[in-house]
């Protein structure tokens, strides 16, 4: 019977911990060891503070329940990881039966990852501002491109007619800066146009070669080395290799920016991703394949982080702040998704994951 137990453990969905009344573990199941990053070091007979500090969210429910004698729910709590961004689990913990003193005999752990629910919500959310910047993008090309047409026109204009140097001046710097603006308005309608995705094969790291290449002839880098480390047996899959070019310079040039001219290093790194995969339309797991841009720069404050895809939202002085928008909306073109994640003093990360099938023509469209 304890085979079995321990069989029906095993193969729920959801992580389950049971300790004795000395918080002693007694039973683990493997997905209550992969939400607890310690796939390794958990075993019967070991305290849970002992295994994870009892700093850990779920030591601090357990010593919660303890006190109180209640059991206890938690959404979303999260629990740290050793080489990855937290994990947000839902826990509850309750008591399994008492001791004649009162105290809990032992307890009964549930834990339920959340992570798929919690980019579900950060997609469709995205998706929603996406949507809303197409209007506003359509609104502005249309209240400003006639305009700045008949502006640009008086301006050469009035260059041809001028006779002195500075009219002359004054109407090129008029011409120029109208140009810079119908620029600003035609990377804004990348939003509001639906513009076909040309899907053909590409090799992720022959693309990602390329754009190192070109990155290291810009000047003001000389301090910076580019690490690669690519995942050999990633297969080639079908994207818009123009627009993967796009977001990809971008996000390795912001990565050297960020580094303010100081000596260090850009990692550019690539791999399949078993967990937190991308969902189809058809509610099924797709094979991810991640691309992550990671700097050693000063990091991002987190009031700033949430508004890094905003169109013109810039911390640059000579900044559009378009880029990053424009990247992540590519991406999500692709059926993909771009997450941001720093810490200050550390540096920042973006994972971009793409589909490696190309399931539906909507992501073509």
């Amino acid at each position: 019977m304890t085979h079995d137990l321990q069989g029906i453990f095993d193969a729920l969905l959801e992580g389950v911990l049971i300790l004795d009344d000395h918080d002693r573990i007694e039973r683990v199941n493997p997905e209550a060891r992969r939400l607890l990053g310690v796939a390794h070091d958990v075993s019967p007979g070991r305290t849970l503070g002992e295994v994870l500090g009892a700093d850990h969210p779920v030591c601090q429910v357990v010593e919660r329940v303890r006190r109180s004698g209640r059991a206890s729910i938690h959404d979303e709590v999260e629990f740290p990881q050793r080489f990855e961004s937290p994990i947000p689990v839902d826990v509850a913990v309750s008591n399994i039966g008492e001791t004649p003193r009162g105290r809990p005999a032992a307890l009964a752990i549930a834990m339920r990852d959340r992570s798929a629910a919690r980019t579900l919500r950060e997609e469709i959310s995205e998706r929603e501002r996406q949507e809303s910047y197409g209007h506003i993008a359509a609104g502005i090309a249309h209240e400003v491109r006639n305009p700045l047409g008949g502006i640009r026109g008086a301006a050469e204009l009035i260059g041809m007619s001028s006779k002195d140097e500075r009219s002359q001046k004054a109407a090129s710097l008029i011409v120029r800066e109208v140009d810079r603006i119908s620029g600003l308005v035609e990377e804004l309608m990348v939003f509001a146009r639906g513009d076909r995705l040309d899907f053909r094969s590409v090799n992720i790291h022959r693309l990602l070669d390329t754009l190192v290449e070109l990155l290291a002839l810009e000047r003001g880098h000389e301090g910076i080395k580019i690490i690669r480390r690519y995942d050999p047996s990633l297969p080639e899959f079908e994207a818009d290799e123009a627009r993967l070019q796009q977001v990809f310079l971008n996000l390795v040039r912001n990565a050297m920016q960020a580094m303010e001219g100081k000596p260090g290093r850009v990692t550019i790194s690539t791999g399949m991703t078993l967990e937190h995969r991308l969902v189809g339309t058809d509610g099924r797991a797709r094979p991810t394949v991640r691309i992550r841009v990671q700097d050693e720069g000063p990091g991002i404050p987190e009031e700033i982080l949430g508004r890094l895809s905003t169109p013109f939202f810039t911390t640059k002085a000579k900044g559009t702040g378009l880029g990053l928008s424009v990247a992540r909306h590519w991406v999500r073109r692709h059926g993909g998704r771009l997450r941001i994640e720093s810490v200050l003093g550390e540096g920042t990360r973006i994972d971009v994951d793409l589909p490696l099938d190309t399931q539906s023509q909507e992501t073509r469209t």
